[in-house]
C-alpha cells in the first residue's frame, strides 16, 4: 500500500541519467491507472462494515467475506494473469482486467443482498493486473531508469490507499455503498482509454525474470525459508488490516461519529503514523532490521489490545489507530524491499508474484476469520485472536536475515552457442569483484546479476558478455 521504499529509490542520486519523455509518460500514466483502480478497491473498506447492515441478509460472516473477498481471486489470479501478459500482450491483459474489475463494481453497486455484494467483490479481485502493469513499465523503460519508473508507481499505490480512507466516507454519505461502487466502476472504465491511448506501447519486451513470475521458479520460492517467512508475514499483516476495517468503523460510530466524518479521524491518524514510521526507519539504520520488525509487530498487537480491552472512548481509539498504522506502514513499506533483495538473481518476478498472492490471500483470510469469530463470539474476540497471532508472528520474523542491499543488472545477448559457453560465461561473471549471484538464461538471451554496487564494474561485466557471447545493444 504505502511504499516509502519506492520514494527512496526515486530520490536515489546514484541513478544519474534522467528519465526521457517516453519514460515520464509511462510512469505518469501507469501511476494514474494504479491510483484510480486501487482507489476504487480501497475506498469501500472503511465504510462497508457499517452500510452492509442495510441489507436484508446481513450477517457478520458475510461482512467479512465482502471486505476480504477480493483477496481470494487476486491471490489465485495474480500469477496466471502476469504470465498471460507474456503471450497475449501487456495492454490487452490490463484492459481485460480493468473491464472485469468494472463489471464486479457494477454488480456490487446494484446488489440487493449481501451475497450479491460478495460476488461483486470477488469479481473485482479477478481483475488482477498488477503483474502486467509492472511488466509493461519494465518494457517501456531503460534498465538504469527502471527503478525510478517503478518507484513512481509504488508511490501511487500508497497514495491511493491513504486517499481512499479520506474520500470513501464522504462519497458513501451521498448514496451508500452503491455510490462508492459506481464511482469505482467509472474510475476503472476511465483507465481503459489511458492504457490504450496514453500509456506507450512497447517496441520490445524487457527480460521478465525480475518482473514476472514463472511457474517452475515459484515452486523453488516456496522452498526458500527466508522468503516464506516474509510471505507468511505479509499474509498476517493483511489479515490484520482487514480485521481493523471490520471492527474500527463500528467503534467510531458507537462514539456518535457519523460515517461521513470518519475521515476527520483518519487524517491525523495517518499523519501521526507516517511520523512514527519515519522514527522506526531511523532506528532500523542503527539496529538489526529483524528487531525493528518485531517492534512493529508488537505495535500492532498493542493497538489491537487497546481496541479490544481499553476504554472505548474516541481519544483511546485514535491513539490505538495511530499506533496500528505506524507498525503497519513500516512493515508494508519494508517487506517488499526485503523480498526483492533476498530473491535469487533472475527470479525476483517469481518471488514478488508469490509474495503478492500471499498478501491478497491474507486479506481474504482476515475477512473470513473476522466474520466467523464475530458471528460466534464478538468483534473484540477477533481482536484478541489477532493479538495471539501477533505474538506468534514475532517468532516467525526474528530469523529474517538483514542482508546487505544488492543492486540488480540485466545484460542481454543474442546467442550462446553451447552449454560449455554458458558455463564459461557464468564462471567469468561470478569471478568479478562485487558479484553475489549470477543467472544465465540462454533461451531468453539474458544474464541476471546481483551485485554489491560499490565494488562492481558493469562495463567489465559487459565486456565479458561481449567476448563470450554476442551482446545485444540496449539503449541506455
Amino acid at each position: 500500500m504505502l511504499h516509502f521504499a519506492a520514494l527512496f529509490n526515486l530520490l536515489d542520486v546514484r541513478v544519474k541519467l534522467p528519465l526521457n519523455a517516453l519514460e515520464i509518460r509511462a510512469a505518469a500514466s501507469l501511476a494514474m491507472v494504479y491510483v484510480l483502480r486501487m482507489l476504487g478497491l480501497f475506498m469501500v473498506m472503511p465504510v462497508l462494515a457499517i452500510y452492509a447492515a442495510d441489507y436484508p441478509d446481513y450477517s457478520a460472516m458475510l461482512v467479512g467475506l465482502a471486505i476480504g473477498g477480493y483477496g481470494l481471486t487476486q491471490a489465485l489470479l495474480q500469477i496466471p494473469m502476469g504470465m498471460w501478459s507474456d503471450s497475449l500482450g501487456r495492454k490487452p491483459v490490463i484492459v481485460i482486467g480493468l473491464a472485469i474489475f468494472a463489471l464486479g463494481s457494477i454488480i456490487a453497486a446494484l446488489a440487493d443482498s449481501m451475497w450479491t455484494l460478495v460476488l461483486g467483490r470477488i469479481m473485482q479481485g479477478a481483475g488482477a493486473i498488477a503483474g502486467a502493469i509492472m511488466a509493461l513499465a519494465a518494457d517501456v523503460s531503460r534498465e538504469q531508469q527502471r527503478p525510478k519508473v517503478m518507484a513512481v508507481i509504488g508511490i501511487a499505490i500508497g497514495f491511493s490507499f491513504y486517499l481512499s480512507l479520506l474520500v470513501g466516507p464522504p462519497i458513501g454519505q451521498f448514496g451508500g455503498l452503491s455510490a462508492i461502487f459506481l464511482t469505482t466502476a467509472v474510475l476503472a472504465l476511465c483507465c481503459i482509454p489511458i492504457v490504450a491511448l496514453v500509456v506507450p506501447t512497447p517496441t520490445a519486451t524487457a527480460p521478465s525474470g525480475d518482473t514476472l513470475p514463472r511457474l517452475a521458479d515459484v515452486k523453488q520460492m516456496l522452498r526458500n525459508p527466508v522468503l516464506m517467512r516474509l510471505n507468511v508475514s505479509v499474509l498476517f499483516l493483511h489479515m490484520l488490516i482487514t480485521v481493523f476495517f471490520v471492527t474500527v468503523p463500528a467503534k467510531l460510530l458507537a462514539n456518535d461519529l457519523q460515517v461521513e466524518l470518519h475521515w476527520i479521524i483518519y487524517l491525523p491518524v495517518l499523519i501521526a503514523s507516517i511520523i512514527g514510521m519515519a522514527v522506526l526507519m531511523r532506528v532500523a539504520k542503527k539496529s538489526s532490521i529483524s528487531n525493528v520488525i518485531i517492534v512493529a509487530v508488537l505495535l500492532l498487537a498493542l493497538a489491537m489490545a487497546g481496541l479490544a480491552v481499553g476504554p472505548q472512548s474516541l481519544p483511546v481509539i485514535i491513539v490505538c489507530c495511530a499506533v496500528f498504522f505506524t507498525g503497519f506502514n513500516y512493515l508494508e513499506a519494508n517487506f517488499p524491499a526485503l523480498v526483492s533483495n533476498i530473491a535469487p538473481a533472475g527470479r525476483k518476478g517469481s518471488a514478488m508474484g508469490l509474495y503478492a498472492s500471499f498478501q491478497f490471500f491474507g486479506a481474504f483470510a482476515g475477512g473470513v476469520l473476522s466474520g466467523l469469530l464475530t458471528s460466534l463470539f464478538s468483534p473484540d474476540a477477533t481482536l484478541i485472536v489477532m493479538i495471539g497471532l501477533c505474538l506468534m508472528w514475532t517468532g516467525v520474523v526474528k530469523r529474517v536475515d538483514a542482508s546487505d542491499v544488492l543492486k540488480r543488472y540485466t545484460i542481454q545477448f543474442t546467442e550462446v552457442h553451447n552449454r560449455k559457453q554458458t558455463t564459461v560465461l557464468h564462471d567469468e561473471l561470478s569471478g568479478l569483484a562485487g558479484v553475489a549471484e549470477v543467472a544465465v538464461d540462454p533461451q531468453v538471451g539474458v544474464v541476471y546479476l546481483k551485485v554489491h554496487g560499490q565494488d562492481f564494474d558493469i562495463q567489465r561485466a559487459r565486456t565479458i558478455v561481449k567476448n563470450t557471447a554476442a551482446e545485444k545493444t540496449v539503449e541506455e
